[in-house]
């Protein structure tokens, strides 16, 4: 799972706080510079290479659409969040909050979708290390000390030297940001404590940047926070208040601490099941906000929050139904979990499953394989998220992926991986955080400073290809609302030469400065373009059975 690391250093000089704030990744104009919908804009008409939603509107004017159920596996959502509300999938064979199985489906009281984290007493798994410490912990006893193969098993061997080299190269990075990170976190909490006394503000409130012009005082401390706080507020883009600041940066050092000192029992304390042992015995609860659900209520609205609400923002398409699929947790997810959100989601009538997560290792592949075949066996179009190790997954893949350990193929046709681009098409269109390759990921969609609902009524801009994927998963929910005839595979097609190759538009590689030209960066060369896939899927005869 992708959340913005906020790479934060701490220096004391003369008794002042200096931190030095830089979003990872950052690139381009502030959150503040950008209008908050750009990315459903125009390059031409608007300055913005967003996806030309408003032309794909003109083009499908008086047509009718026939609903869509669009599923987010992700960290949970905001059911409350009044942009998600009107456009929640309900489940139609299940009765709220009776305690049975009304469907019987497994899952009691289904209503929304389901927490594959969850555990009896409302509890939830949402704190995970990453999938290394966790299979580096599982072999340890075994190979720690071997040096050669155990029972003649090379292949096994093999796999613990992979595992050990990707498990200490985390640890040794998670540890290096701790001692970064830590005294920066204490830094903020002090000065925020003299900002909300200089305001006369209580404990639980909150400030902003705007805020801090109130304060007139030439108490050096104060003045002193106040710098602080304003370069924490412009480097961020000016939107945010403190205490999310604070609280995203608490999660991230959460997960860097349980990368150095995991909590290795907690799936089996919390949830109760083996995350080894994928024997189709029901687990979890459907409790889909917990304190971790920012993510998924915002790449969930993106793809469909409701529009013309004059709330929050538009999502992508206008008549899909939502359903929330908990499984992604502050860490690295378990491959059973994906596997069985991909299942529940396919069986329950969606057709477009977004998956905004990824990670380094995938113990269990081929229960993840299966999934995605499951998921092409029955017409559903799954749309993932490239990663955001800025590197070539053609040469170091990221975890899912359509390349089936099993040799039975690559590249399904009912996958879209999905890198995130910029709001101009200049050296920084591509993502400096963006994963890339000209085989395994297809195409480009927004994903820099892209602003998304929140919990609690709140507002997000990020960077991510947690952002780009749902923006796609809405541009193909809404091709199939307006043509629901079209199978995934047809699906795959429209937006993929939809997305005119950029030949050259020379970009920024991720990660490096080297110039390079955009096409060579993924399958297509382009960005995604809701009007253009419209306008080819029309020109389509329908596969959908």
């Amino acid at each position: 799972m992708y959340k913005i690391c906020k790479f934060i250093t701490a220096a004391v000089l003369t008794g002042a706080v200096l931190i030095n704030y830089n979003a990872a990744a950052q690139s381009g104009p502030k959150p503040t510079d950008l209008p908050k919908n750009w990315h459903t804009m125009d390059l031409k008409k608007d300055g913005y290479f967003g996806v030309s939603l408003n032309d794909a509107y003109l083009f499908v004017k008086g047509k009718k659409s026939k609903t869509v159920i669009v599923a987010t596996i992700d960290s949970g959502i905001d059911t409350a969040q009044a942009d998600l509300k009107p456009v929640l999938w309900t489940n139609p064979k299940e009765i709220p909050g009776n305690g049975i199985d009304d469907d019987k489906n497994g899952y009691v009281d289904d209503i929304h979708g389901w927490d594959f984290l969850g555990g009896p007493g409302g509890k939830c798994d949402f704190t995970e290390t990453t999938e290394e410490v966790r299979e580096f912990n599982r072999l340890k006893e075994k190979y720690a000390t071997a040096t050669a193969p155990i029972g003649g098993n090379k292949k096994e061997f093999d796999y613990w030297l992979m595992v050990k080299e990707t498990h200490d190269a985390t640890v040794t990075k998670s540890s290096a940001e701790i001692q970064q990170l830590q005294p920066a976190m204490n830094a903020m909490m002090v000065t925020s404590g003299y900002i909300k006394r200089a305001l006369n503000l209580k404990g639980e409130d909150s400030f902003k940047l705007a805020d801090l012009d109130k304060i007139k005082t030439t108490n050096d401390t104060i003045n002193r926070s106040k710098y602080v706080w304003q370069s924490v507020f412009q480097q961020q883009g000016g939107s945010d208040d403190n205490a999310k600041i604070i609280k995203e940066l608490s999660e991230y050092l959460a997960k860097l601490n349980n990368d150095v000192n995991p909590d290795l029992d907690a799936r089996k304390r919390i949830v109760g099941d083996d995350p080894n042992v994928n024997d189709g015995k029901p687990y979890g609860n459907n409790i889909l906000k917990f304190a971790d659900a920012s993510h998924g209520t915002g790449t969930t609205g993106l793809i469909g929050a409701a529009r013309g609400n004059k709330y929050g923002i538009d999502g992508i398409a206008d008549n899909v139904r939502m359903m929330g699929i908990k499984a992604v947790p502050n860490g690295d997810e378990y491959d059973k979990d994906i596997a069985n959100a991909i299942h529940y989601a396919v069986d329950n009538g969606a057709k477009v499953i977004n998956m905004s997560f990824g990670k380094k290792l995938s113990p269990h592949k081929a229960w993840v394989d299966e999934a995605f075949k499951y998921a092409a066996a029955k017409d559903v179009l799954l749309v993932q998220a490239s990663g955001n190790d800025n590197q070539d997954v053609d040469a170091k893949p990221e975890f899912p992926n359509d390349i089936f350990e099993d040799g039975s193929g690559v590249d399904a046709d009912n996958v879209i991986s999905v890198g995130a681009s910029a709001d101009k098409q200049d050296q920084n269109l591509a993502g400096s955080f963006s994963n890339y390759g000209k085989k395994n990921v297809d195409v480009f969609a927004p994903g820099v400073k892209v602003t998304s609902i929140d919990m609690d009524a709140e507002f997000n801009t990020a960077d991510g290809t947690s952002f780009a994927s749902p923006i796609t998963a809405g541009i193909a929910a809404l091709v199939l609302e307006y043509y629901p005839t079209l199978s995934a595979k047809q699906l795959k097609q429209v937006i993929l030469e939809s997305a005119t190759p950029l030949t050259g538009t020379m970009v920024l590689k991720p990660g490096t400065q080297t110039k390079v030209d955009f096409t060579t960066l993924s399958k297509t060369g382009g960005v995604v373009n809701a009007y253009k896939a419209l306008l080819a899927a029309s020109k389509l005869k329908g596969e959908r059975i």
